[in-house]
């Protein structure tokens, strides 16, 4: 490739030098395929609207030459044996760590609200052996739309585990700075609001029915609701029309005084409470539902609104996109490594697609990339802001 054609500092070139320092398992005198070839053809074969080993091993075959572009390929592209194989052994916790550095070099700027929710590959189970579904939590960039980062556990059950390893990694050089956090009632405890704290960034958590003292707390100040800002807002679209008026209580040195109950739970730098009540008409039914958040930040009814809807755009904008553009819920990867690393590899290709400066859908620049190599090209080679 040449330098001059695309660039030094293209989000292409950050992403060979990242992959170029995860560590190969491999018997290094016995390798034909190196570590940076395998991941360029699963990142590039994704993009090109390949869902498993076998289409992206096909796809390599046929566009051999644009990948020698970037790197020799000196024995050709592996088969899907291999790529299986390959897959499985790389340390996905080392490629989750790569991911992250590359997009904080190749997307520099900092995100205001991040949300972070887990998400379940269901048919990666293994009844035979007895495993969980995969499940990945991840960090979404809820204004811009990028995956920032994510972590895996065996199951749901583990995701109060994964929070403090995603939020150790996101917040590396003051990464989550000045940003809101908002995640849901699972993780609203003192442990998980002082880690965010201690990152420099604030926190926005549910609370339900898990936290039912609190909850009753919280109600009990809405209803009374002296000195409450408000905002509402409407949405229209596909036959649905939703209405959200939320409000916001910032005198709330009652919830931080030193006459509470044994054993009630105390969150850190508690600056707002927040509710949000929706009434959505769908045809000729209407529903309605009351949420309550707590934060560390002192936020108006209008930020508030914001950082709430995008919170529950992730399901829209990242498990939606994952699962019927990538097909993630349909992977069948179910031994060693593989499930995990290719949920990385769709947050790599996601954010190329999505970063893209046309009007064209995803899966129209999915399509796009399978049939041009130079509309690939252009994906993979923008240079950095």
């Amino acid at each position: 490739m040449d330098e001059d054609d695309w660039g030094s500092k293209s989000r292409l070139r950050v992403l060979l030098e990242h992959f170029s320092r995860i560590e190969d398992p491999r018997d290094e005198r016995r390798i034909l395929h190196p570590l940076p070839e395998i991941l360029l053809l699963v990142v590039c074969g994704t993009m090109a609207d390949c869902d498993d080993y076998e289409n992206i091993a096909a796809w390599g075959a046929a566009h051999l030459p644009f990948l020698r572009r970037h790197l020799p390929y000196a024995h050709g592209v592996p088969g899907e044996r291999w790529l299986t194989i390959l897959m499985n052994r790389i340390d996905p916790a080392l490629f989750s760590a790569a991911f992250t550095a590359w997009v904080r070099a190749t997307f520099p700027g900092r995100a205001d609200f991040v949300a972070i929710d887990g998400k379940t590959s269901r048919r990666s189970h293994d009844r035979r052996a007895g495993t969980a579904p995969i499940h990945l939590v991840s960090a979404f960039a809820t204004t811009s739309r990028l995956v920032l980062a994510q972590e895996a556990v065996p199951d749901k059950a583990n995701e109060l585990a994964a929070i403090p390893v995603l939020l150790d990694r996101l917040g590396e050089n003051g990464g989550l700075a000045g940003a809101l956090v908002s995640i849901d009632a699972i993780a609203t405890n003192p442990t998980i609001a002082a880690a965010i704290r201690g990152q420099g960034a604030d926190y926005l958590l549910a609370v339900k029915a898990n936290q039912p003292t609190l909850r009753a707390e919280l109600e009990v100040a809405f209803a009374v609701g002296d000195g409450a800002d408000h905002h509402h807002d409407l949405d229209k679209g596909h036959g649905r029309v939703e209405e959200r008026h939320v409000s916001v209580i910032r005198e709330v040195d009652w919830l931080s005084g030193t006459r509470r109950f044994p054993g009630e739970m105390r969150l850190p730098d508690v600056a707002a409470i927040v509710r949000v009540h929706t009434t959505a008409h769908i045809g000729d039914r209407t529903r309605t539902d009351t949420r309550y958040f707590i934060s560390s930040a002192p936020l108006t009814a209008e930020r508030a609104a914001d950082a709430v809807r995008g919170h529950w755009g992730i399901e829209n904008r990242l498990h939606w996109v994952l699962d019927v553009l990538f097909k993630d819920d349909l992977s069948r990867l179910r031994t060693g490594h593989g499930a995990k690393n290719m949920a990385v590899v769709r947050h790599f290709a996601l954010n190329l697609i999505r970063a893209a400066n046309d009007r064209k859908s995803l899966k129209t620049r999915r399509k796009m990339a399978g049939w041009s190599d130079d509309y690939l090209a252009s994906l993979l080679n923008p240079a950095i802001p």
